[in-house]
């Protein structure tokens, strides 16, 4: 009965020049109060989480939306606001100043890897390399993914620990993870 219903309704938008129906809703993940469509990129999603606002503000800073907007993929460790205060105070007032935007570029490049890396591919690479896995950032260091119960957790070059809080963020350019520390090369 319903399959009746739908053909009529399809021919009266098709021919309403309406073309861009859509039968199925995207699988959303909400992040920062804010749902994130895989139909969208990177920047476009990030800019409506308010968890991440400190996150969209330095790249804008460090002039990297025109590429976390290109094709990718890329896979995006995401710190939080509250990541972010986790540093000492005045760290991120200071590396948003135009002066300082070398290093805020190489501190956010080496959140962002080439190539989208879900979490079961991610726990599938961990596995396989007995316990660890290594990934090469964007930014030329490397991150390392362990695995500690079913949470995965990436280690930074100096030795800081973050946990992925919110996995499998799907993109139209890839995929964020979202972290609860800033990785630091």
């Amino acid at each position: 009965m319903k399959r009746l219903f739908i053909l009529p309704v399809l021919a009266i938008a098709l021919i309403a020049g309406n073309t861009t129906i859509s039968f199925a809703q995207e699988k959303t993940v909400m992040v920062g109060g804010a749902a994130m469509y895989p139909s969208k990129n990177i920047v476009q999603n990030a800019v409506n989480s308010k968890d991440h606002t400190t996150l969209v503000a330095a790249v804008k800073a460090a002039g990297l939306v025109e590429t976390l907007e290109g094709a990718g993929p890329f896979t995006v460790f995401a710190p939080t606001n509250e990541a972010f205060n986790k540093l000492p105070a005045g760290t991120v007032d200071n590396l948003v100043k135009p002066e300082n935007k070398e290093t805020l570029t190489k501190i956010l490049t080496y959140h962002v890897v080439s190539g989208k890396y879900s979490a079961g591919k991610l726990m599938k690479m961990v596995k396989e390399g007995h316990g660890k896995a290594m990934l090469t950032t964007v930014q030329g260091e490397e991150l390392t993914v362990m695995q500690k119960g079913n949470t995965l957790m990436l280690k930074d070059a100096k030795g800081g620990m973050a946990k992925i809080t919110i996995k499998d963020v799907f993109q139209s350019n890839g995929v964020i993870q979202v972290i609860d520390h800033v990785l630091m090369p």
